[in-house]
C-alpha cells in the first residue's frame, strides 16, 4: 500500500486525483491540504468527495500528513508548490508536481531539491500528451527549414497561465530540435470549460502536417499523476518527468 498526501485537494485536479485514488487498491490517502482560509479546512475528505469516511480531515498544513506519506502529489499554485517542496525536502519525501506557471527561478529551486529527494515535475501528466511530445520532437528533427511551425491551444476560461505550461514545453521541444527557429507562435484561446486542446502545425509549400491532442476528461491527468506517484516511490533522488514513467527517450 502506498500512502499519499494530495495538495490542492479541492481544486479541479486535486479532487479528481483523490476520487480516483479512493478506488485504487494500491493507494491510501493519509493527507489532504488546501490553502489557508479555504472554507473546507477541517472537513472530512470523504464528505467532500461523497465517498466513505476516509479518516482524513482537509488541512492547510502539509506537515499534518506528510510524515505518514510515501509520496506527495501537488496541484496547487507556484508559491504554494515551492513551499510544499521545502516541506517534502525537510521530511525527505518524494513529490509529484503538476502545477503550471512556475517561473525559471522556481524550476531551479525544484531541481535543487531533487538533488536530495525524488521529484517528478511535468506541466502535463497525461500519458497521451507525453507521447505527443515525442512525436513533435521527431517531426521537428526530421522536417527541414521548408516547414514553418506554429501552435494552437485551447483551455477553459479559468486557466490563469497563457500560454499554458504544455504549450511552452511543446515550443521548447521544437526550438531544441530546430536551431533555426528562435520562437514559435502560439495562438492561445480560453473558451468555456475546454479541458485542454493542443495542436502543432508544420506548414510547407507542398503540405501541412498537424500533431494534435484533445483531452476529453481531466481523468487523463489524474490517472497520469497517480501513475507518476507509484513510479516515484522508492526511486533515488533525482529530477524525473513523465518520460521516465513511460520509458520514453
Amino acid at each position: 500500500m502506498i500512502n499519499i498526501t494530495i495538495c490542492g485537494v479541492c481544486g479541479r485536479m486535486g479532487k479528481r486525483i483523490a476520487t480516483l485514488a479512493t478506488y485504487d487498491s494500491e493507494l491510501s490517502i493519509v493527507g489532504a491540504t488546501e490553502i489557508k482560509g479555504c472554507s473546507l479546512i477541517g472537513i472530512n475528505l470523504g464528505d467532500e468527495l461523497k465517498t466513505d469516511n476516509l479518516g482524513v480531515a482537509i488541512s492547510d498544513v502539509l506537515e499534518d500528513g506528510i510524515q505518514k506519506s510515501d509520496c506527495v502529489i501537488d496541484f496547487t499554485a507556484p508559491k504554494a508548490t515551492l513551499a510544499n517542496v521545502k516541506t517534502a525536502l525537510k521530511h525527505k519525501k518524494p513529490i509529484v508536481i503538476g502545477t503550471t506557471g512556475i517561473d525559471d527561478k522556481g524550476i531551479a529551486q525544484i531541481k535543487e531539491a531533487s538533488g536530495q529527494i525524488p521529484v517528478l515535475y511535468s506541466p502535463n501528466m497525461s500519458p497521451g500528451v507525453n507521447v505527443v511530445f515525442s512525436l513533435v520532437e521527431m517531426a521537428s528533427s526530421l522536417l527541414g527549414k521548408d516547414y514553418k511551425v506554429s501552435m494552437e491551444e485551447r483551455h477553459h476560461v479559468h486557466k490563469k497561465d497563457k500560454p499554458s505550461g504544455t504549450g511552452k514545453l511543446l515550443a521548447n521541444i521544437v526550438k531544441r530540435a530546430r536551431k533555426d527557429i528562435e520562437d514559435v507562435a502560439i495562438d492561445s484561446f480560453r473558451e468555456g470549460e475546454v479541458i485542454g486542446d493542443h495542436k502543432v502545425i508544420f506548414d510547407s509549400d507542398t503540405d501541412i502536417i498537424e500533431i494534435s491532442h484533445r483531452a476529453k476528461t481531466r481523468d487523463i491527468f489524474a490517472k497520469g499523476a497517480i501513475l507518476a506517484a507509484k513510479f516515484l516511490v522508492n526511486k533515488p533522488a533525482g529530477f524525473y518527468s513523465m518520460n521516465d514513467v513511460l520509458g520514453v527517450r
